[in-house]
């Protein structure tokens, strides 16, 4: 028990305050009269302690599940009362039974999007840690830091998203992630956080986040060691403006985005995709035949800054049996990479080609004109390049290119969830995803190269003869 009596422990069952077994639901849904009676038979302690005895007053959803877990993740709609359930979780890893003994974790990571929104939310946000804990257990901020440091000795940092080499190094027993579906460089920043949880004998981590259809979530919800709770904005309607609940429904209820962001729900397409999620299940491949021409294609980033977009590198070959409407190609990688420099990109291209003995590099120049080819050449001058200009708009382009996946004429190798994410976001009215389609971009000039352009040369009355 704490100095404030934060672990209220349970009296025998005879003297038990009527209620305090059933939790807040109770006690909110009781009469005055009855609430009443339920806190005058609390000591001053009890009374001091029940607003910071979050196993009362929690809804279901942000309680830990029990068992063996490795990631918990709490999955709701906006205002579904998830942050609160990632600073408890925190709050409960790191305080000792006391202010001066130790929890079961002892160093955290804290990791948002941007340090801003660690800091602003998960640390002094409403909902953050300063908000949930005692003032016996309250922790100290160190700014010069990014840090939070407990009375026991606990401490906590944050981390952005954006940086993931910033995880490179630091080490931890515990970890939260929020709005994990939202973080631009998902992936490579949940791996580094997966790799610095090495400390103790359970390094876990909690992930708060809105559901997104994005490769990292898919993968750590399809884990056996993670574990999934889940609730709509409504479950916590008590603690949110009715005109808020009211704008909201009338507004999206029932639409995609209502039921991503209010349900809470994670959709497996975007509205009139050009590709669906069970395509890409479907054109999944463990073993490639031997292919007749391989290339890569590149979507080279429209400036060179650390918060650019990715440049698309894409290797896929054909296999040009029979005749041309007959043909079926094949994505072999993504290489993509993020290089704040085109010296980075156009080498990781060049790797690529070697790697798949690739007979020709194609890319992208409406951004970077000569520039582009010229920085190729200097990692390799004999390159076989060929340039390719844009005219017509991303979605237009993909068009042609997703009636070959109907025709079951293209196939997947294993391992290609970000660029299947980027498909499958892909509409008839532009990309419904976040940020630029870089790699959708280069695996249409890929199967521009490969597939299209073969066959409408085939077609052509002249080539034919007729």
């Amino acid at each position: 028990m704490t100095k404030t009596g934060v672990i209220l422990k349970k009296k025998p069952s005879t003297s038990e305050p009527s209620g305090l077994k059933s939790g807040a639901n109770l006690i909110a849904s009781a009469t005055p009269s009855q609430q009443a009676v339920f806190l005058a038979k609390l000591t001053p302690t009890e009374l001091a302690a029940l607003p910071y005895l979050f196993e009362f007053w929690a809804m279901p959803h942000q309680l830990p599940p029990l068992g063996d877990w490795r990631s918990w993740v709490v999955m709701g709609g906006r205002g579904a009362g998830k942050t609160r359930a990632g600073s408890e979780w925190v709050r409960a890893m790191v305080e000792g039974v006391t202010a001066d003994k130790h929890g079961a974790a002892r160093r955290v990571a804290l990791v948002g999007e941007t340090l801003d929104q660690a800091r602003e939310v998960m640390v002094f946000g409403e909902s953050g840690l300063l908000a949930v804990c005692p003032p016996d257990q309250l922790p100290v901020w160190r700014a010069s830091r990014r840090m939070l440091e407990w009375p026991n000795g606990a401490i906590a940092q944050t981390f952005s998203a954006f940086d993931p080499e910033s995880l490179r190094g630091p080490q931890f027993d515990a970890a939260w992630a929020d709005e994990l579906a939202k973080w631009p460089r998902g992936r490579d920043a949940w791996d580094m956080l997966q790799f610095s949880l090495r400390l103790g004998d359970d390094p876990r981590a909690c992930v708060t986040t809105t559901p997104r259809r994005v490769g990292v979530l898919r993968d750590l919800l399809d884990l056996d060691t993670t574990v999934v709770t889940h609730a709509p904005t409504t479950a916590n309607r008590a603690n949110l403006a009715k005109s808020f609940l009211l704008e909201v429904q009338s507004r999206y209820g029932g639409t995609s985005l209502g039921r991503q962001e209010l349900e809470g729900v994670l959709l497996e397409d975007a509205e009139n995709a050009l590709w669906l999620s069970g395509q890409m299940a479907a054109c999944q491949r463990a073993e490639i035949p031997k292919l007749s021409r391989v290339v890569v294609a590149v979507d080279p980033p429209g400036k060179s800054k650390t918060n650019s977009d990715d440049c698309g590198i894409i290797v896929a070959g054909v296999d040009m049996t029979g005749d041309v409407g007959e043909w079926t190609a094949y994505v072999l990688e993504d290489a993509t990479v993020h290089a704040a420099k085109p010296s980075i990109w156009a080498r990781a291209a060049i790797e690529a080609m070697k790697r798949h003995g690739a007979e020709r590099l194609v890319a992208e120049v409406n951004m970077g004109g000569d520039m582009v080819e010229a920085v190729i050449r200097q990692i390799d001058p004999q390159v076989s390049f060929r340039a390719v200009h844009a005219t017509r708009g991303k979605s237009v382009r993909a068009e042609p290119v997703a009636a070959l996946y109907e025709q079951g004429r293209v196939f997947h190798a294993r391992g290609l969830g970000v660029l299947e994410d980027q498909m499958c976001q892909m509409t008839t009215s532009g990309f419904a995803g976040k940020g630029s389609p870089d790699r959708l971009d280069a695996l249409v000039w890929a199967l521009q190269d490969l597939m299209i352009e073969p066959a409408q040369k085939w077609l052509r009355p002249s080539i034919r003869g007729l």
